[in-house]
């Protein structure tokens, strides 16, 4: 079976896996989509996480990549992680299951996609005989992310846009410490959703699109979202036992972690129901209440890879709510970003309720399970994961919980000192980061400004 994607809006034609993988964002301002969804996955038992992770993505690029040239780029994708699990689950004492998904280059779940994506590049890229521009908005760990996966790479220039002094020092350092003739970062007087706003306009002039060949590597590119489909059922494979279905919580900002659990689920892993967990900025728990979301300002926080109000991938689900009506997504899409404002009709409130439940948590909140979790267990959270478990006990579940740890504790020092006196060191081969001199432009919060950036890069 070979797939084929089309736009959540409808007006952009359906293409193949290798051209979502090189377009990102469709023509029609649109996100990719599957037109049809695998309805199973392999077994888990006795398989390492690369050959597993093959399998598992294998229908969704069936067609574009040879299968053995593929297995061999995920193989190669997770030899970089630092553990031999690639993707280790470990229990607290409450029972609460943990999956660690930071042990890649980068210390952040965005590594499990982003490795891959840079072979993915590289391989697409050489068959064509061209070269791309990536241009990325990233509220923290998505941009060390891709710039680790694609320093250095002959086909690919990258540009980074990150908000100006709302990422950890520890995020910022590993995006703008590497010197590599093909890597810019640009740090603008904005906020994320300012940056990733940035992004999409880019993409909608066509004409720029086409001078500088643009590509997207953020959530929006569907192949992020294919990578991470992957740890779900790893994990829910590893936590159920017999009949056994579980709830996933997932520390939420751009909403594409969350939905490959979405896409997990309806390729029959066993979980039953998701858990957004937000920060003070908890746009989405308002949304998985009571179907309304209000745009409000950007509130700086301990867990700032979640400081955000505009969700882009929350239009895949909304597309899915929606029976997959383009039109209807789009105009509902217009309508928020022009009033601030959408509300679901009842019925889909209904339906949104039976699989998903939002929670938020506090900086002070954040604090505590940080230091109740390193009190009980001797295990350091850093604030996003603490925050997803957080959300976790805060709520009574017939089905065991499982939570998505998204970031080790070394890449948010001060919030983990602060909970517990403990700082946290980081790994060997980032030893040396505070001592490594900073590259990167600063610009006003100025599309005219930032595209003569991406254009001089």
């Amino acid at each position: 079976m070979t797939i084929s994607y089309h736009s959540t809006r409808g007006r952009a034609p359906s293409i193949a896996f290798a051209d979502v993988l090189l377009t990102g964002l469709a023509p029609d301002g649109g996100l990719y989509v599957p037109e049809q969804w695998p309805t199973s996955a392999p077994a888990v038992a006795g398989r390492g996480y690369a050959a597993f992770a093959a399998d598992v993505m294998w229908p969704f690029v069936e067609g574009s990549v040879e299968r053995d040239a593929f297995e061999s780029i995920v193989a190669d994708a997770y030899a970089t992680f630092d553990h031999p699990e690639v993707v280790p689950v470990s229990t607290l004492p409450d029972g609460i299951g943990l999956v660690e998904l930071f042990h890649g280059p980068t210390l952040a779940f965005k590594d499990v996609a982003m490795q891959l994506l840079g072979r993915l590049f590289d391989y697409e890229l050489a068959k064509r005989g061209s070269t791309v521009t990536i241009v990325g908005a990233t509220s923290g760990d998505t941009g060390s992310a891709a710039i680790e996966a694609f320093r250095g790479r002959a086909n690919v220039r990258i540009v980074i846009l990150h908000p100006h002094g709302r990422t950890s020092e520890v995020q910022r350092r590993q995006m703008t410490t590497v010197v590599a003739p093909n890597v810019r970062n640009v740090a603008v007087e904005g906020t994320f959703d300012d940056c990733q706003d940035m992004v999409k306009a880019m993409f909608g002039d066509e004409q720029f699109r086409q001078d500088v060949g643009l590509a997207a590597v953020n959530s929006i590119n569907w192949a992020r979202v294919m990578a991470q489909v992957v740890y779900y059922h790893w994990a829910s494979q590893r936590f159920a036992e017999r009949d056994e279905t579980l709830d996933v919580v997932v520390p939420t900002g751009n909403f594409g972690n969350v939905f490959a659990g979405r896409v997990a689920k309806r390729m029959g892993a066993p979980i039953d129901r998701f858990v957004v967990a937000s920060n003070r900025n908890d746009i989405l728990t308002q949304f998985f209440a009571d179907g309304a979301m209000t745009i409000g300002e950007v509130e700086p926080s301990l867990s700032p890879s979640m400081d955000i109000q505009v969700s882009s991938n929350l239009e895949r689900l909304i597309h899915e709510l929606l029976g997959g009506d383009g039109a209807q997504v789009e105009a509902l899409l217009r309508t928020f970003r022009a009033e601030g404002h959408i509300r679901m009709d009842e019925s889909i409130r209904t339906r949104v309720g039976e699989l998903w439940a939002g929670e938020s948590l506090s900086d002070e909140q954040t604090l505590e399970v940080i230091a109740d979790v390193y009190q009980e267990s001797g295990v350091l959270l850093d604030p996003h994961s603490a925050v997803a478990v957080g959300a976790a006990r805060r709520r009574s579940s017939a089905n065991r919980q499982i939570v998505m740890a998204t970031a080790h504790p070394a890449k948010f020092p001060d919030a983990v000192e602060t909970a517990t006196g403990i700082r946290p060191d980081l790994p060997p081969g980032l030893a040396d980061l505070f001592e490594r001199d900073e590259h990167y432009d600063v610009a006003p919060n100025d599309l005219d400004a930032v595209k003569a950036l991406v254009k001089s890069a």
